[in-house]
């Protein structure tokens, strides 16, 4: 990192802060330090940010951290984590309107209250715009299924609206321009009466509960699935190629490498069980990926992000 000035000609609103240590943004608790962290105001101070950094910077938008792995060596780049100024969330009949920085249990538990099911983001982990890039889901129903329009800010600052159709969203995926940060998404959902929306969440989370580690510190599924898809939710859904279910038969439950662990009670968490640093967890995750394929001839995707320098 040189000592010259990140901006020549602009002077953010929000906070711009050198060598910001990242552990303590993400649910794994670990990794190195960004070169920069911006913390925008608003929308209009992260367009003229974007429009003034020098082009050859790399920006990395960070949600809140919930499916992040941050190398011990840290991140080279600008990251962007939005915050206050890009959450809010309306509702205008079936149509909601929420922030990228919006966590999905907050969107999911505002809409029930007004009667629109997007009930299906109250299990999710996260924030808005990483459901939006990941195209999350559960239960049956993913992003895909609702989103209409997501509003981008692109790498030289313009402010763009861009509708779901472009975005070739598919399972844990989605084609969203290089370098451009999410701030706002558009959903459509059936509606439906507010004590049944609540009820039908309050049995996914304890479905949930009784299932995953909730209480440990880990950053939701490790891999994707190998059968292409969430769980459906039906009683009768098969589980043959589902990311836990291979892990468990190849003997990697309840795995340890350092401080990291595949979870005892659902194989598909990675947990920071004690003081596990990031080469820990991506350690342990390609071994249990190695195991796998080795013992089942299937070779797991990571879910998580893993960002920044070993």
């Amino acid at each position: 990192m040189t000592d010259q000035p990140l901006l020549t000609d602009y002077t953010p609103r929000g906070t711009l802060t050198r060598n910001r240590a990242l552990s303590d943004l993400t649910w794994l608790r670990v990794g190195g330090p960004a070169d920069w962290l911006f913390q925008p105001a608003d929308p209009e101070d992260l367009a003229a940010f974007l429009a003034a950094l020098p082009r050859d910077i790399a920006v990395f938008a960070m949600g809140v951290g919930s499916n992040l792995i941050v190398r011990d060596g840290g991140v080279r780049a600008v990251v962007i984590r939005l915050g206050r100024g890009f959450n809010t969330i309306t509702v205008d009949g079936g149509r909601v309107h929420a922030g990228a920085a919006a966590l999905d249990a907050h969107v999911a538990r505002r809409a029930a209250q007004n009667g629109v099911d997007l009930t299906f983001l109250r299990t999710i982990p996260g924030a808005i715009g990483g459901a939006v890039r990941m195209n999350a889901g559960c239960y049956g129903s993913y992003v895909a299924d609702h989103l209409q329009e997501v509003e981008v800010i692109a790498r030289d600052g313009v402010r763009r609206t861009i509708p779901a159709a472009d975005l070739n969203l598919r399972y844990r995926q989605s084609d969203l321009p290089e370098g451009c940060v999410i701030i706002g998404a558009v959903f459509h959902a059936q509606r439906a009466a507010p004590d049944v929306l609540e009820a039908k969440m309050a049995d996914q989370i304890a479905r949930r509960d009784a299932s995953q580690p909730t209480k440990e510190r880990s950053a939701g599924s490790t891999f994707r699935n190998p059968a292409g898809f969430s769980s459906t939710g039906r009683e009768d859904d098969v589980h043959d190629l589902k990311a836990w279910k291979v892990i468990d038969e190849a003997g990697m439950r309840g795995a340890r490498l350092g401080g990291a662990q595949m979870s005892e009670k659902h194989p598909n968490f990675l947990l920071n069980a004690k003081d596990a640093t990031a080469a820990d967890l991506e350690g342990l995750g390609e071994e249990v990926r190695k195991k796998v394929l080795h013992a089942m001839g299937i070779s797991l995707e990571w879910e998580i992000m893993r960002i920044g320098e070993k």
